[in-house]
């Protein structure tokens, strides 16, 4: 009798792991991620639209949304010690850098694929449409707004007359040397925190004469590269994201009374360069410390002065000659310090902001800043 023949074990299937393919690009649309992004590029367009109603912008955004924003952003953050922007950009400059590299390792391993690059498209796209919404949604929709010109009923116009504007650098060098006197030699420069608190007290005594420019929950920091803001050519920057307002401290002091007021503007809601400008000459000549009324007229007579060069140079040096000897000194002290700063990369991080203020409604680029002497003007004949 023959033995029953034993059965063979059973081999096992060979499971074969197969990577999730990429989407397709039609595919794509369909999942979560793609109706994301059509939903961010959406809002976009509609950020982009409603910036060409500056009347709605005004009434709605400005008066209306941006106030809750900008006050929920300083109440979050203001009390960090240190400033949480600068942290979060450093955060995606290493990711875009890491992104970047890792693009570039895959063109050299020849690891390209169609479905790579269209997700790499896609990753920009997402990325890049997330900050475009909130940096328009948490501040940038004031470049479209009215302004201060509207709240002030001003007419600011840049067709006056050069003897318009030599009177004006007249009265600003009046006050410049005025000023100057009253601070004796040398200048007795505040700490960073005696600065920080003598700019909320300017704004203080501003809302009195002007309630709208009333500022509450400070947040004004230093920022993290406080000792590089002379090399990149920035005294001060307003971050939209965390709603800090940044003053580089390294400066010379007598430029950080009128910076720290010009970025507390920002947070109020003036977004281009000429009005923040104009809101921190009203917000610090209204304070009573004379380090402020100083350091403000001194900058406004140097923009009005290097304007008039241009159209009188000889009537420009005149004024020049009858500055102080003291502020003389000061003016060669500040260029000095920016000259000793002079390089490359502060040259091209300027140029780059100039793009920036020109591709939102300041084509003058970093002119803009300038044009702070047109505003003075429209004020001075509404409130001579």
């Amino acid at each position: 009798m023959k033995a029953k023949p034993s059965k063979k074990p059973l081999k096992a299937k060979r499971v074969v792991k197969t990577k999730g393919k990429h989407p397709t690009n039609q595919a794509f649309f369909q999942t979560r991620s793609g109706k994301c992004l059509i939903i961010l590029l959406s809002c976009c367009i509609g950020l982009s639209i409603a910036g060409r109603f500056p009347a709605f912008i005004e009434s709605y955004y400005s008066l209306g949304l941006y106030p809750f924003i900008a006050g929920a952003l300083r109440i979050s953050f203001g009390w960090v010690p240190f400033s949480l922007g600068d942290i979060l950009y450093t955060l995606l400059g290493i990711f875009i850098v890491w992104r970047l590299l890792r693009f570039i390792r895959t063109i050299i391993k020849r690891r390209w694929t169609r479905s790579y690059g269209f997700k790499s498209l896609m990753t920009t796209l997402y990325v890049g449409s997330v900050l475009y919404v909130l940096f328009y949604l948490f501040w940038g929709l004031n470049y479209s707004r009215l302004g201060i010109a509207h709240q002030l009923g001003l007419t600011v116009t840049k067709d006056y007359s050069t003897e318009e504007l030599q009177n004006l650098t007249q009265n600003l060098l009046k006050k410049t040397n005025r000023d100057r006197l009253q601070l004796g030699n040398p200048i007795e420069l505040p700490n960073h925190k005696t600065l920080f608190n003598g700019a909320v007290q300017s704004y203080q005594h501003l809302m009195k004469q002007y309630p709208f420019l009333a500022y509450h929950h400070r947040s004004i920091k230093v920022p993290v590269y406080n000792a590089l803001g002379g090399y990149l050519q920035y005294t001060g920057y307003y971050n939209p994201f965390t709603g800090e307002a940044q003053v580089n401290t390294a400066l010379p002091g007598i430029l950080l009374p009128y910076v720290a007021c010009h970025e507390m503007a920002h947070q109020l809601g003036y977004a281009t360069e000429d009005e923040a400008n104009f809101v921190g000459f009203l917000a610090a000549t209204s304070s009573m410390d004379p380090i402020f009324q100083y350091s403000t007229h001194l900058e406004l007579f140097r923009y009005a002065n290097s304007e008039l060069w241009y159209r009188d140079s000889n009537m420009a040096r005149s004024n020049f000659n009858q500055l102080d000897t003291l502020v003389k000194q000061d003016l060669a002290h500040l260029k000095a310090f920016f000259d000793a700063h002079e390089n490359p990369v502060g040259r091209f991080t300027t140029k780059l902001y100039g793009l920036f203020l020109k591709a939102n409604q300041q084509p003058q680029g970093l002119d803009t800043y300038d044009q702070v002497t047109a505003w003075l003007l429209a004020y001075q004949k509404k409130k001579p």
